[in-house]
């Protein structure tokens, strides 16, 4: 468990990657965005996931070139989108993102959602920029078990993260056991369920003991449960307080009660239902 901001988890390739960071989904792209990582790496924060469905990843390589942190202390996360995938769409993907993140290289590249009948040819390109050293490392996003047990069976290279929504109505437990088992690094995406858990009684009562803002008790629930977690925002307070959270530690028993809201909930797509 990480505890510290810059504390890292290593992935099953021996590559370091930052337990907490910035998620920029639907933030404009622009000064909105370089605002936001700028803030973020700032404040301490040393992972920026974007991705090309995003339209952000100009805004987030300015970001990073207007700041102070040198590029090799930053883990920059990109994904192929949909009408992207298959091998060679996503070799010219690939150089895309790079051309507008205006970096050499990533360090974790993902497959944005499991495609049918594309993702296995995709996961084949993604392998070759690992292999050229183009990207650290190579993961995926939005897989259900079948879809990783599907994957692997062809593939030369393991997926080192599984980036899927993930919060106290959606606490994955099958999903995140097979991950574990697998050594594949669960990453959150949606850590606070678009802001709809804030009021939450359980997560009120704990961040009234804790004093604490419900954002920060379902982030510490988040690490304690060993989830790389990468929370939005767009304000520089708000990103320094999501981080605010390696002071205090919840109890076995409270992270049990938070674990209990599950509802199977989503926000987003399903990836069994799901049609490119």
């Amino acid at each position: 468990m990480i505890e510290h901001l810059q504390d890292t988890v290593t992935l099953n390739n021996g590559v370091k990657m930052p337990g907490f960071g910035l998620g920029v989904y639907k933030v404009e792209d622009g000064d909105v965005t370089v605002s936001s990582v700028k803030s973020a790496l700032k404040n301490g924060y040393r992972s920026i996931d974007t991705a090309s469905f995003y339209e952000n990843e100009k805004g987030v390589g300015q970001g990073i070139k207007e700041s102070d942190v040198p590029r090799d202390e930053i883990f920059v996360t990109s994904k192929v989108w949909n009408d992207q995938q298959g091998y060679e769409d996503t070799l010219k993907a690939f150089e895309a993102s790079l051309e507008k993140l205006g970096l050499d290289y990533l360090d974790l590249y993902l497959i944005h959602w499991p495609v049918k009948g594309k993702y296995k040819e995709t996961w084949k390109a993604m392998e070759k920029l690992y292999a050229e050293g183009k990207v650290r490392a190579i993961g995926v996003s939005n897989f259900h078990v079948q879809h990783l047990k599907d994957l692997m069976h062809d593939s030369n290279v393991k997926p080192v993260v599984n980036q899927v929504e993930y919060h106290p109505n959606l606490t994955q437990e099958e999903l995140r056991a097979f991950c574990e088992q697998e050594n594949i690094q669960l990453e959150a995406w949606s850590p606070l369920k678009r802001g709809r858990l804030i009021n939450d009684p359980v997560i009120m009562e704990l961040a009234e003991k804790y004093e604490k803002t419900s954002a920060q008790i379902i982030l510490r629930w988040d690490v304690q449960n060993h989830v790389v977690t990468i929370p939005k925002s767009t304000h520089e307070h708000r990103i320094k307080e999501n981080a605010d959270i390696f002071d205090f530690k919840l109890t076995d028993d409270e992270m049990k009660r938070i674990s209990g809201l599950n509802e199977d909930d989503r926000t987003g797509m399903n990836p069994d239902d799901f049609d490119a």
